[in-house]
């Protein structure tokens, strides 16, 4: 065998699996999704060509193991990756002379319900096809999942969770701050699929289209697929939207669908054809990663060559400086573009870019501007020594194998915007209609310098309501919202200062330890930092830093004058769970949502951790069978298995 081409899949394999894992498991962009297809394509034909597939080949995985945060289970059937083809004819040779049906394939996530005695029961993610996350208290939230069915025997069904280009354009509009933004419908979806909190959730309005159903006892479909569609229709679900194909309509009606996605609203990259007659498809059978009786057909990408003519670096409010390409306008998909973000260094590094390199781009899923290629390939680009807004170093880091430009000037003007953000927000002094597209107004227009101005605004009033988006009514309630978060509570104004690595739960537990006193946390050495518990050695650290820093104590020292701290000193009568650490998991009944019984167990002394140890008092979950990770892992240890309402007998 050729050890050159051993050498290049071993090193297409490993390119392949970082992308996927940072795309799937991290929700990030290292590599388009052109140059994704074409390195696999590579690979798939060099395997073909050696007769070999190596151990980690991405060509024999499915995906990535869920995440830790939420409970796993095993899929009753293996969800499979579909074989895939960009040619049309290929498509109609595929039908082998039978009918079809010919439907969206959805850009979401991946999503499996199970009913039982017609109610929802279960909801899990894909993960890696063998293992899922379950993640049914969210599925309760999405927009058009039906909680109840006419149908009374075990329904297990296939669809794909989606956010439409419409809302997550509007959840993008309401956030402001560029770097803040979300990349892509399918990344918003994700995360939101896989909230802790279902609250998040409901907010971001996902929709559920069913596309394959896996169980139904008892029902006849005339070994029909669409009669299988028709059925769930029936049931109240959205069904993808399909057409029955044959080899003499197949090619028309991908044309339609093509046509269609240039204004259709939920996000897709491409189409799925699965055979109409359910048992020829079964009797196909299944490779070790495709089933048989269906294929995927992506679009083949309009390129346009054009030329980079600038590249622009956008400083945000996190330090991060990101590259936008600017080049000479093209026409792709019907519209005129003209820019494409990079990303970050590892991708402008890969395609090699220069000012006046010739370069092809093209539209992701036919929406988002890219980069293909660049045929010049002279890497002269280069990488801005300082930052665009304050003109002070900058510095290169890796994060997740990702390379990335950032500011190191903790002052910059782009970095304020995080900090007064972080001041204003819910948990910290909690100051409605200040968003930070308009912090950053204020900033520019020099009204913002450092936390006590926030309670001087007034004196801004004219230049403010005639300011566009506010009038005489915005003002008088941001007004009235400043002048309520005057009084406040201790933890708030610690945790809205923004000490590196104090998050709610830290602020709270400084506090207590400190008896609310802030001239005794403001004193404290090192040494009495670290023994706190949750605290350490590192965190300690920022502490003592922030507070020996002479321009910070002189701002707080400002602030403190414009507010009033309630006081809150510890009930030592009241700290019945001091000294205790518990785990919660699973949906809860009484309390509202995790955060409101984690409350109620740090207000009695206790502590909630995230994974459970030898330390913990005891697991809380409602499910107390579930052979979730941590019901595992409290068995192995001798850990109790509580139910919230044992919970709150015993300990509340």
């Amino acid at each position: 065998m050729d050890q050159n081409k051993t050498a290049r899949m071993k090193e297409l394999a490993a390119i392949l699996n970082s992308a996927s894992k940072a795309y799937y498991a991290q929700d990030m962009e290292v590599m388009s999704n052109l140059e994704y297809d074409r390195l696999y394509d590579e690979l798939t034909a060099l395997e073909e060509e050696t007769g070999v597939i190596l151990a980690n080949s991405p060509t024999m995985q499915v995906g990535y193991e869920a995440v830790e945060e939420l409970p796993k289970e095993r899929h009753e059937t293996p969800m499979l990756s579909l074989a895939k083809t960009k040619d049309r004819e290929e498509l109609r040779d595929w039908l082998n002379g039978r009918e079809a049906l010919l439907s969206w394939k959805l850009d979401g996530l991946t999503i499996v319900l199970t009913y039982f005695a017609g109610k929802l029961a279960k909801a899990v993610t894909r993960g890696n096809g063998e293992v899922g996350e379950v993640i049914t208290n969210n599925a309760k939230v999405f927009q058009n999942v039906p909680l109840s069915i006419p149908y009374q025997g075990e329904l297990i069904l296939r669809g794909e969770a989606v956010i439409s280009y419409s809302d997550f354009e509007e959840i993008n509009r309401r956030i402001g701050e560029a770097d803040a933004k979300y990349k892509n419908p399918r990344n918003l979806c994700s995360g939101s699929v896989r909230q802790l909190n279902n609250e998040i959730t409901a907010r971001r309005n996902v929709k559920f289209y069913a596309f394959s159903l896996v169980k139904a006892e008892g029902v006849d479909f005339f070994d029909s697929r669409e009669e299988q569609f028709a059925f769930l229709s029936r049931q109240g679900f959205d069904v993808v939207e399909y057409r029955r194909v044959e080899p003499d309509t197949i090619l028309s009606a991908v044309s339609d669908f093509e046509k269609k996605i240039e204004t259709y609203d939920i996000p897709s990259d491409g189409l799925v054809l699965t055979y109409e007659n359910i048992s020829y498809g079964q009797s196909l059978g299944r490779t070790a990663k495709f089933p048989r009786d269906s294929i995927a057909f992506k679009w083949a990408d309009e390129l346009r060559e054009t030329v980079l003519t600038d590249v622009e670096w956008s400083a945000s409010r996190t330090g991060l400086i990101n590259p936008v390409a600017i080049f000479e306008p093209v026409e792709l998909e019907g519209t005129t573009v003209s820019r494409a973000s990079v990303h970050n260094i590892s991708i402008v590094r890969g395609l090699k870019l220069g000012i006046g390199d010739h370069i092809t781009v093209y539209k992701a899923n036919m929406i988002i501007p890219q980069i293909a290629e660049n045929l010049t390939g002279s890497d002269t680009l280069k990488i801005p020594e300082i930052c665009p807004v304050c003109g002070q170093p900058t510095q290169i880091r890796q994060v997740n194998e990702v390379q990335s430009l950032y500011c190191n000037n903790p002052s910059c003007d782009a970095k304020k915007i995080k900090s007064f953000t972080l001041f204003v927000s819910r948990d910290a002094m909690n100051v409605d209609g200040l968003s930070e597209s308009t912090l950053e107004k204020f900033l520019a227009k020099g009204f913002l310098h450092e936390f006590a101005d926030l309670f001087k605004l007034a004196r801004y009033e004219q230049e403010i309501t005639q300011m566009e988006g506010f009038g005489e009514k915005s003002y008088q309630n941001l007004m009235e919202s400043i002048e309520r978060a005057r009084n406040t509570t201790l933890p708030r104004v610690i945790y809205g200062l923004g000490i590196e690595n104090i998050g709610v739960a830290n602020a709270k537990t400084l506090c207590k330890h400190f008896r609310y006193n802030l001239d005794a946390l403001c004193a404290a050495e090192p040494e009495e930092l670290s023994a706190i518990d949750g605290v350490g050695d590192v965190i300690a650290a920022g502490i003592y830093s922030f507070f020996r820093n002479q321009e910070r104590m002189e701002q707080l020292k400002r602030l403190l004058p414009e507010i009033t701290i309630a006081e809150e000193p510890a009930e030592e009568e009241s700290q019945t769970l001091a000294g205790m650490n518990f785990v919660i998991t699973g949906s809860l009944e009484h309390y509202e949502n995790r955060s409101a019984l984690k409350e109620a167990i740090e207000a009695k002394g206790g502590k909630v951790t995230g994974s459970v140890t030898g330390k913990t008092a005891c697991l809380i979950n409602n499910d107390t069978a579930s052979a979730s990770s941590k019901n595992k892992k409290a068995k192995e240890l001798g850990i109790r298995i509580v139910s919230e309402e044992e919970f709150m007998r015993e300990y509340l």
